[in-house]
């Protein structure tokens, strides 16, 4: 299986925050979705794969190429879809695509024109006139019609509509089918990636946490709850995140079965959500 994206060790040093010694692999074909709380380290990693910032240490492969070294060649194939608007508010989306395209050359008239009947966008049609929900429609018409292979994209459905999110999002599923490609998909809705993403990768305060398939995630943990009476030594030490509340404890586990075995009808262990395994795996105690 082929890597699209690859970071190794990957360090950047501020005064007040580091991002400590990331690695992690995407490979074609597949979806990741990269998550963590504001402050986590998330656009500074985007921001390094993409050349922005100097990292401190660590190696960045982007195609199977030096993301410094190769850079403009990278940045011919690859597409990039961002949260804020960064296009001239005064120009139509026909004007918009010219100004874009000279930079890039792959791009190709036909399937920008593929895409934008895809989307349902108009040509002419100002930037200023469009919602968030086609601004990022168009975003994405930009960064395909060049036949990007790596589409990386920070928090595209923030502040969208569920209807926009659910038809963006199967935007993506579509895209995915040509598995030469892949997305990196940074994003604080966790339920959109539950819906399209392949492999999660988790960091928070600058510390990798993890960096699995999304299923495996899914199955490895697990939302435990019952009565403080129960919350010895033994069981604290096989939970996380511990919250208490009027009716007991919740809490997060990644050792199901010895506690069913242990607990029998004792304990509750439901299925979490990624939103669950999140907060609670940097929750503190409460």
């Amino acid at each position: 299986m082929k890597s699209i994206l690859e970071l190794n060790n990957v360090r950047k040093e501020y005064k007040d925050f580091i991002l400590k010694d990331i690695s992690f692999t995407l490979n074609r074909g597949y979806i990741m979705g990269f998550i963590g709380p504001n402050g986590a380290g998330k656009s500074t990693t985007i921001k390094l794969i993409m050349n922005l910032l100097k990292k401190n240490n660590g190696e960045i492969k982007i195609l199977g190429l030096d993301n410094i070294k190769h850079e403009n060649e990278i940045k011919q194939r690859i597409g990039f879809v961002y949260d804020e608007n960064h296009f001239y508010e005064e120009l139509t989306l026909k004007q918009m695509k010219n100004a874009t395209a000279g930079f890039y050359v792959n791009w190709s008239d036909r399937l920008y024109h593929k895409y934008m009947i895809n989307f349902n966008l108009k040509e002419d049609k100002k930037i200023k006139e469009l919602s968030k929900g086609m601004l990022m429609k168009f975003s994405l018409v930009l960064a395909l019609s060049h036949d990007a292979e790596l589409i990386i994209m920070d928090e595209p459905t923030s502040g969208l509509d569920p209807v926009f999110r659910s038809e963006f999002l199967d935007i993506l599923m579509d895209i995915i089918q040509d598995e030469n490609k892949a997305i990196l998909f940074s994003t604080h809705i966790t339920t959109d990636l539950e819906k399209i993403a392949d492999y999660i990768t988790f960091i928070n305060d600058g510390s990798l946490i993890f960096s699995k398939t999304k299923d495996e995630l899914l199955d490895s943990y697990g939302i435990v709850k019952g009565s403080k009476e129960l919350l010895n030594d033994t069981l604290r030490e096989s939970l996380v995140g511990i919250k208490y509340n009027k009716f007991g404890f919740e809490a997060l586990t990644t050792e199901t079965i010895k506690l069913r075995r242990s607990y029998r009808d004792e304990l509750v262990i439901e299925r979490p959500t990624l939103e669950d395994i999140m907060l609670l795996s940097i929750k503190e105690d409460c």
